[in-house]
């Protein structure tokens, strides 16, 4: 991770040969952990820094758009919120390369989760 505040957090992952399918493009799939891991890691320090540090986030829709077709290069995943609840969130994530062209792009809702007793 490159940054991380409750208002953003910004990523980079390389594209390496284990993450494409057999036609030699990045798996969808890769592009949804990285908005929902992104989104939940944004989720989780927006709720810490309003003082809630014993409950969790967890994803409950995630919703991925795959933009552009690419097989090399340094992807840079950056958050941003949507809307910021006391039961909900949600967070858009933006998937970019090096010239800052658009690769994909998710929604992630997540559930604030409140510690048991």
């Amino acid at each position: 991770m490159q940054t991380a505040t409750a208002d953003e957090v910004t990523a980079t992952f390389e594209i390496a040969p284990k993450l494409l399918q057999p036609w030699g493009i990045v798996h969808g799939g890769v592009y949804c952990s990285v908005v929902e891991s992104v989104a939940s890691t944004s989720g989780q320090i927006w709720l810490n820094s309003k003082g809630i540090t014993d409950s969790h986030v967890v994803g409950v829709n995630n919703s991925t758009d795959f933009l552009r077709a690419v097989s090399t290069g340094t992807m840079t995943a950056r958050s941003k919120p949507i809307h910021r609840g006391r039961r909900q969130q949600l967070w858009e994530v933006d998937i970019t390369d090096e010239s800052g062209k658009l690769i994909a792009q998710g929604r992630v809702r997540l559930q604030n989760i409140a510690a048991e007793n």
